[in-house]
């Protein structure tokens, strides 16, 4: 997991599989994600067609980070749970104040330069979603 990564896709899916784009940074974000060998990590989204009429939005689901405007960023330490394929993230910082200090565990598998994160949540409206983000290491 060491590394830069950069966000391939961003997919939130209902119960029944059908997409749920999320409205505060559609439905292909950019991303960026660091983990270092110190067990500190970082990462940070923007809407891609990101502009003014973005506005706040609303909350953030269960287990999960809220965006403003359009941009969500946030850092803090990381560890790594090989036996049950999870790492647990706690936010030091974020852009969004209620998110400080939350602790955070989702579930990892890299292969290669692919790693997958997928967690569950809820969108805004307390619907539950299946969310799983795809990032290829490197530049």
């Amino acid at each position: 997991m060491i590394g830069t990564w950069r966000l391939v896709s961003r997919e939130d899916r209902d119960a029944d599989g059908q997409a749920r784009p999320d409205p505060a940074l559609g439905s292909d974000p950019l991303g960026l994600l660091i983990y270092d060998t110190a067990g500190n990590f970082a990462a940070q989204f923007m809407r891609r067609e990101r502009g003014e009429e973005a506005g706040p939005a609303p909350a953030g689901g269960s287990n999960n980070t809220s965006a403003v405007n359009g941009y969500d960023a946030y850092f803090g330490t990381y560890t790594v749970d090989e036996e049950e394929g999870t790492v647990t993230q706690r936010l030091s910082a974020a852009l969004s104040p209620a998110n400080v200090g939350m602790v955070v565990t989702r579930e990892v598998t890299v292969t290669g330069d692919t790693l997958v994160i997928e967690l569950s949540t809820t969108r805004a409206d307390g619907e539950p979603i299946t969310r799983t983000l795809r990032w290829t290491r490197g530049a």
